[in-house]
């Protein structure tokens, strides 16, 4: 019999698991170079119709910004910041 009581309960919050590995994770995505202002209100204005590689962290936010999807993945390597897939 299966006693649900005797399990482990987690010791971390919320908020907390949810941050597990934002600083060491994170994803590459290609947008629209007019899209570029919307991520942030210091991002540079682009020349439209071009595609651009964001580098964002695991919970969304936008590290930076490259030209090429390679220039992305060293600048994540320089930051020790391992990418992953998104599917």
């Amino acid at each position: 019999m299966f006693d649900r009581s005797a399990m482990h309960r987690p010791s971390m919050s919320a908020e907390r698991f949810a941050a597990l590995g934002e600083s060491r994770i994170a994803y590459i995505r290609t947008i629209r170079s007019e899209e570029v202002a919307f991520l942030c209100a210091e991002a540079p204005l682009l020349a439209p119709g071009h595609q651009v590689f964001v580098l964002y962290a695991a919970n969304g936010t936008p590290i930076m910004l490259a030209d090429s999807r390679e220039a992305a993945m060293a600048d994540a390597a320089d930051r020790e910041i391992e990418t992953v897939s998104l599917h």
